[in-house]
């Protein structure tokens, strides 16, 4: 597996655990061995690994918590650091969000995780499953 495609596999996987409402496949997406961080719509930050896991708790376990697709995602590589900038659709509604992964191990695990409001639609020409491509 390429690097671009193992870092669009762990930010789908991260996606997956938040569809899914699985608390131990989003823990199994976020970093242990690295500082974490979070800012959610609306919310202030978010730091340490215990904070943002428990903020995560509180959504996938919230019965209102909406179903987000990742849409046009957007992989920057540099070195052992990879971030994704993608758009979340939210019924018929976008984010825009950062995704910033490290290497731990043999797998890319987030670091931080930070979606606002945009202006745009994503772009049209991305694939329905959400992949994209590699930006230097």
């Amino acid at each position: 597996m390429s690097e671009l495609d193992a870092v669009l596999f762990a930010n789908e996987a991260f996606y997956r655990a938040f569809a899914d409402r699985d608390m131990d496949a989003m823990a199994e997406a976020w970093a242990e061995n690295t500082a974490v961080s979070c800012i959610h719509p609306g919310w202030g930050l978010l730091e340490g690994r215990d904070e943002v896991l428990q903020s995560w708790q509180a959504i996938l376990t919230n019965p209102g918590a909406p179903v987000i697709q990742c849409l046009a995602a957007r992989v920057h590589l540099r070195d052992e650091m990879a971030y994704v900038i993608c758009y979340e659709e939210i019924e018929g509604n976008y984010l825009i969000a950062t995704n910033i992964f490290v290497h731990e191990g043999r797998r890319w695990r987030l670091i931080h995780h930070q979606a606002g409001a945009t202006a745009e639609d994503p772009p049209k020409d991305e694939d329905a499953d959400g992949e994209g491509g590699l930006i230097n």
